[in-house]
């Protein structure tokens, strides 16, 4: 082997080892459908929602918040993805006060309220080309993916309110292969003035997969369990009802070998007319994981009783033909 070989080898090796990009064990857990972001408004902040009380609320970000909601509120999203993809929201949310019999004042105040949240997400991957061991197509396959939530929480005070969401997974992933299980997320949410609040979640606790192929492969069928990815999310966020300003940031920690902050901005315009824009996944340990700007918009007009609202949210989407289209809509009544 000749010296300008060896040279060349020298210096070629560590250019291709840095080219590679680095790699965290959060993109292969499973349940990634599931931290996409729930409709237009979180995802056009960049999904760092888990401190904010002002708004229509969803427990998807934080089960504590929805003592916060004012009225009832009630959204619809869907989202425009490539490869075949989709990705759909359902929620509604309510408020609860109680009273004391005692107070007798013209104007009372509740000894304390609850919230409740329900929705669903459902994701799904159709026009999936089958074929059989030679090669020859079987017809299309598809996929569906779902979350069933339920969030309950207390507002113990003027200050602090505390929830925990049940999480129902069911994943039709091939004929009799299926898996369902039952996650949770607990929250915390403490209003350190009436601008700025503070904010503490895990979610995903019990979180997991367990699967069986014997129905597919009879005795070369094996059982598994893939454990969804850990997340503690500290939040703060910052509202200037005068200024119409809304500032949320977020630092979310995962057992997944990656760490990232989430930021949003949220201006109203004028009369229910609100920009947004955000960034999600700004990894603090993986300098290639790739972030995830946003933007969006929504407008609102009365109906009677009914605050009837459309939004529209736009996120960057890396590796992929398109990217995120995210339309919704709100009814507050």
């Amino acid at each position: 082997m000749s010296l300008k070989i060896i040279i060349f080898i020298i210096l070629i090796i560590p250019i291709s080892i840095s080219a590679q990009p680095e790699f965290s064990s959060i993109s292969s857990m499973p349940g990634a459908f599931s931290r996409f972001g729930f409709g237009p408004r979180g995802i056009g902040m960049g999904n760092s929602m888990s401190s904010v009380t002002n708004g229509n609320l969803v427990s998807y970000y934080n089960p504590a918040v929805t003592p916060f909601q004012e009225n009832n509120s009630f959204q619809a999203g869907y989202t425009f993805l490539s490869l075949d993809r989709n990705l759909n929201f359902l929620s509604f949310t309510r408020r609860f006060d109680f009273f004391s019999a005692r107070d007798t004042a013209a104007v009372r105040k509740p000894r304390s309220s609850a919230g409740i949240s329900i929705g669903i997400i459902n994701s799904g991957v159709d026009k999936i080309d089958g074929r059989d061991n030679q090669g020859f197509q079987t017809g299309e396959l598809s996929t569906s993916e779902n979350q069933f939530f339920l969030g309950l929480s207390n507002r113990f005070s003027q200050r602090l309110a505390m929830g925990i969401a049940a999480k129902f997974y069911y994943f039709k992933l091939y004929e009799d292969i299926s898996s369902t299980n039952l996650g949770f997320d607990i929250g915390a949410l403490y209003r350190v003035t009436d601008q700025v609040n503070l904010a503490f979640v895990i979610t995903d606790i019990n979180s997991k997969y367990k699967w069986d192929s014997q129905p597919v492969y009879g005795r070369d069928g094996i059982i598994s369990e893939d454990k969804f990815p850990l997340l503690k999310k500290f939040g703060t966020s910052y509202f200037n009802k005068e200024l119409g300003l809304l500032v949320s940031t977020e630092l979310v920690l995962t057992n997944g070998q990656n760490s990232f902050i989430r930021a949003g901005v949220e201006y109203n315009i004028f009369d229910n007319l609100f920009l947004r824009g955000g960034v999600d996944e700004l990894s603090l340990n993986n300098s290639d994981w790739p972030v995830k700007p946003s933007a969006g918009i929504s407008f609102a007009r009365a109906a009677g009783s009914f605050l009837i609202g459309f939004d529209y949210a736009f996120m960057i989407e890396q590796y992929s033909s398109a990217d995120r289209h995210i339309i919704g809509l709100n009814l507050n009544f």
